[in-house]
């Protein structure tokens, strides 16, 4: 049975397994593995473990070796020309007026693979782009069209909470969102306060959505009557996160309840 490690290339990118060829490796290791676009510097995500039969269908690609000081030099270079790939990019895509927006490259760690991403909204020829960059630049490029999220993604920034992006602190993968999580929560349906850098619903949205929909389902309905220390009174609002009723008496006065202390009104007739 093999054993295998979990590699990222990105920050946040998608895990690939290795087989770890019998070298001893960590979490953190920097490893040197083959992958589609040549031979890539990765850092270990996830730790050795044997991997079940389902899972082993194929063989796993072996580490080649744990990154030396000059692999990492060299991946660093890389990046660097990579910058000056994506300046060039951008000066071709204006040039040849299509369609899209230029957001990020990305080089192989020999540098015989150069991937750039962009966005658009719809689809773009860019065969002519690919032609003339790959005869700039002396090397196999290949086009990846990304989302609007994607694009955050790779850009990076400051969120609405002055934290790094989610996406790009710890985010592997993007989760449904749906207006309907906003709902639940009772935040305002602002798109200034739901969309996120990339135009889109904030992904947070989704992280304690089961919770209060769990803590909702105990909690009587708006608009139900209740019978409370100072009498009879209507539910007007609900406080989630401390539990209570926002009630309002016959007196029209409106008061706070703990959920635990409001008794529902029996409004069945006998």
């Amino acid at each position: 049975m093999a054993i295998v490690i979990g590699v990222r290339f990105l920050q946040t990118g998608k895990i690939y397994l290795f087989d770890t060829a019998a070298f001893n490796l960590k979490i953190n290791d920097q490893v040197i593995v083959e992958t589609n676009r040549g031979i890539e510097l990765g850092k270990v995500v996830i730790a050795a473990r044997e991997v079940t039969p389902e899972e082993n269908a194929e063989p796993f690609k072996p580490v080649i070796r744990v990154a030396t000081p000059e692999d990492i030099s060299q991946a660093q270079h890389q990046r660097d020309r990579a910058n000056k790939a994506l300046a060039k990019s951008k000066e071709l895509t204006e040039s040849l007026n299509l369609p899209m927006k230029v957001i990020y490259a990305r080089y192989n760690l020999d540098g015989s693979h150069l991937i750039v991403f962009f966005y658009s909204e719809k689809r773009v020829d860019f065969r002519e782009l690919v032609r003339k960059l790959s005869h700039e630049l002396r090397t196999h490029v290949e086009l990846r069209q990304v989302g609007a999220r994607d694009e955050a993604k790779l850009i990076g920034g400051v969120g609405k909470c002055g934290c790094q992006l989610c996406c790009v602190a710890f985010l592997s993968d993007f989760m449904p969102v749906s207006i309907k999580m906003a709902k639940e929560q009772d935040i305002a349906l602002n798109p200034m306060k739901t969309s996120g850098l990339c135009g889109r619903l904030l992904c947070c949205l989704g992280y304690e959505y089961d919770q209060y929909h769990d803590m909702k389902s105990k909690m009587p309905e708006i608009g139900q009557e209740i019978i409370t220390k100072m009498g009879k009174a209507k539910i007007v609002g609900r406080n989630v996160i401390k539990n209570t009723l926002m009630a309002e008496l016959e007196t029209r006065v409106t008061i706070e309840v703990p959920t635990s202390e409001a008794a529902i009104v029996n409004t069945r007739k006998p």
